[in-house]
């Protein structure tokens, strides 16, 4: 029991177990006094017995009316010290040493709330009690007394003792459950502290995301989700409409077991799904969906988190983009297929002078290249994943190779750019020469806009057994890593040359390598950021002996 000058909720505290600890005493009081009127009404009028009943339900009375939390501590021992001279006179008074058996009321009191020197002070003083009534009431003359008297005292010391020990145990596990209360209270506000850190970071993102159980029911959700959810519909297991999803061509419906939601719940884990939500002529929005499986401590699916981003506004950019490049491609065809046409004609006039003719052909041939060009283009840019068409004939790489480099002489030396052949032997494949000529012209182009004046340009052509290696390496910008993964996309292009004055589409070395890799080969690059970078085409040859 500790003095609860705290605060007003520890005094009530401390009065009401003040109070609780007398309780037990007086209700035992009033039941021996029943018992007492009952069977000896005579003991009833006895002073001494009236004195000592009095005395407990004053007692009791000062235990309830006392503000015992504004006193210090030990005035509390007041209360058990006077409950056992009170119980000694009602003992005495009723001539019956097991009245003495109360004594273990203010015993225990004692024992609990004050300690070892409780235990030994209520001990002795129960013992002494006793003993000075016996002896003033004279039974300890009285050998049927005896034994009471020993046993009595012993009882009472062995209560005490057991009492204090519990006592002492209940502290220590009270004390142990307030510091695991204290534990638990600290890991809850964490918890509750990351749970809110966790919804701030959710809810400010700008794309949705939604946890689900194994049996598909949300656990959490961000407001972006919310909102999209709110817009078009509601998601499977929440009872209410389900959105209707196209796919990326926004007209094919999506069956119900191909939904995103639905595969993410059956434990499937996928990358950018694109669907498109909400009807046509309406309001819609692309939606890129991501999932991934959330795992059991035993291995089991235990639900998953779904990803949806909004893209409505990139691939409506790729698609406009991708329009405008057609467009553009289309309008040229038709003056360029005029000038052709012209060109045609003036070559069949036989009366051109023949320096003439060699320049008009050097213009037909690169009109047509240009038309060529313009073509792919437009199949590039094209929402269907067209092939180029290849004309597989006999050709030399050695000459095809050659013949850029003559073509590109002019715009090497601008620059003050070496251009170098390594090797002039022939090295004959069945291709499309028309295309792999494209494959070096681009390569070549590349090496010469993105290398450094005074620059090298060196290609190399070998041969296997079973492919032909062309290599051209420069002395380039170069690549990152980074860049290098990304290069043969299309329209990409390196943020150096981003920052230049370089002008390109970023769609060459895609088509380089759609070319290169529809021979059956590929195209790869080795770069270093400074140093420049190294092509190299692996092409297989296919039936030489047509050649």
């Amino acid at each position: 029991m500790t003095n609860a000058a705290g605060g007003p909720a520890g005094r009530a505290s401390l009065e009401r177990a003040v109070f609780q600890s007398q309780l037990p005493l007086a209700a035992a009081a009033l039941l021996l006094i029943c018992v007492e009127f009952v069977v000896q009404p005579s003991v009833v009028a006895n002073p001494l017995f009236v004195a000592g009943a009095t005395g407990i339900f004053v007692v009791t009375a000062l235990a309830a009316v006392v503000p015992w939390g504004l006193l210090k501590r030990p005035w509390v021992a007041v209360l058990p010290a006077a409950d056992m001279l009170a119980v000694t006179v009602l003992g005495h008074g009723s001539t019956d040493l097991t009245t003495g058996v109360l004594l273990a009321f203010p015993v225990i009191w004692l024992s609990t709330y004050f300690g070892f020197a409780g235990t030994i002070a209520s001990a002795g003083a129960s013992a002494a009690l006793i003993w000075v009534a016996a002896a003033l009431g004279g039974s300890v003359h009285d050998e049927t007394a005896v034994p009471g008297l020993i046993v009595l005292p012993v009882t009472l010391t062995f209560i005490a003792t057991v009492t204090y020990l519990r006592s002492k145990r209940s502290a220590a596990q009270l004390g142990l459950v307030r510091q695991q209360a204290t534990l638990l209270e600290g890991a809850h506000h964490r918890a509750r502290r990351q749970e809110q850190t966790l919804d701030a970071v959710l809810n400010s993102v700008d794309f949705g995301v939604v946890a689900f159980d194994s049996q598909g029911r949300e656990t959490l959700a961000n407001s972006t989700y919310r909102l999209l959810i709110t817009q078009f519909g509601r998601p499977v297991g929440s009872g209410g409409a389900l959105p209707t999803l196209y796919g990326p061509d926004r007209k094919t419906l999506v069956p119900e077991e191909e939904r995103p939601y639905r595969q993410a719940v059956l434990g499937r884990a996928f990358d950018d799904v694109i669907v498109w939500v909400g009807e046509p002529g309406e309001r819609r929005k692309a939606l890129s969906v991501s999932a991934r499986q959330i795992v059991g401590p035993h291995g089991q699916n235990d639900g998953g988190i779904m990803v949806t981003r909004d893209v409505t506004r990139e691939i409506n950019a790729i698609q406009a983009r991708d329009d405008l490049v057609a467009s553009v491609s289309h309008e040229l065809r038709t003056p360029l297929t005029s000038i052709l046409g012209y060109l045609e004609l003036a070559l069949d006039d036989e009366t051109i002078a023949p320096k003439t003719r060699a320049m008009l052909t050097v213009a037909s041939t690169n009109s047509d290249r240009l038309l060529a060009l313009i073509a792919d283009l437009f199949t590039a840019t094209s929402a269907s994943d067209h092939s180029l068409l290849m004309s597989f004939t006999g050709c030399d790489m050695t000459e095809i190779v050659g013949d850029s480099i003559k073509a590109q002489q002019l715009l090497a030396e601008q620059r003050g750019i070496t251009l170098e052949l390594v090797t002039h032997a022939p090295h004959l494949l069945v291709a499309d020469g028309f295309r792999l000529r494209q494959v070096i012209d681009n390569l070549l182009t590349n090496s010469i806009k993105y290398n450094k004046e005074n620059g090298d340009v060196t290609v190399a052509v070998t041969a296997t057994s079973t492919d032909v290696i062309v290599t051209v390496t420069d002395t380039g910008i170069g690549l990152s890593d980074e860049e290098q993964t990304q290069l043969f996309e299309r329209y990409f292009r390196a943020e150096s040359v981003r920052k230049s004055s370089i002008h390109g589409s970023g769609l060459g070395l895609s088509i380089t390598r759609d070319i290169v890799r529809q021979h059956g080969g590929d195209l790869t690059v080795t770069s270093e950021l400074g140093v420049g970078s190294k092509f190299t085409v692996r092409v297989p040859v296919e039936h030489l002996e047509l050649a």
